[in-house]
């Protein structure tokens, strides 16, 4: 089977993909009968593929995981956040494109 470009993620999976992982990780906290996500998602595939071996990028179903959508206060979909070394660096409540994706990780790998 074809890995998953970007991987999903669960509330179970969260904590050890992401809050105990080092290094740059993209979460977008996205939702099925949300159009912008679905109009966002190439972009985050081409960012993915873009930055393979760099970074890690997941997806997460605010319905299927209400606790870590609560936990980081998603109010909206999509919300893409930044983690370094599983604490969270940015936070842009919209959807991005490819580029401006690019643009966010490239300056927080400045930092």
């Amino acid at each position: 089977m074809a890995e998953e470009i970007p991987k999903n993620l669960t509330d179970a999976e969260f904590e050890e993909e992401v809050s105990k992982s080092k290094g740059i990780s993209v979460v977008d906290f996205w939702a099925p009968w949300c159009g912008p996500c679905h109009t966002m998602a190439p972009a985050l595939e081409s960012f993915t593929k873009a930055n393979k071996g760099r970074i890690s990028v997941f997806k997460l179903d605010v319905d299927e995981n209400p606790k870590t959508a609560e936990k980081y206060g998603i109010r909206s979909v999509p919300t893409v956040i930044f983690f370094k070394d599983g604490e969270p660096l940015d936070v842009t409540a919209r959807a991005m494109s490819e580029s401006g994706l690019q643009t966010k990780l490239d300056s927080l790998l400045e930092d």
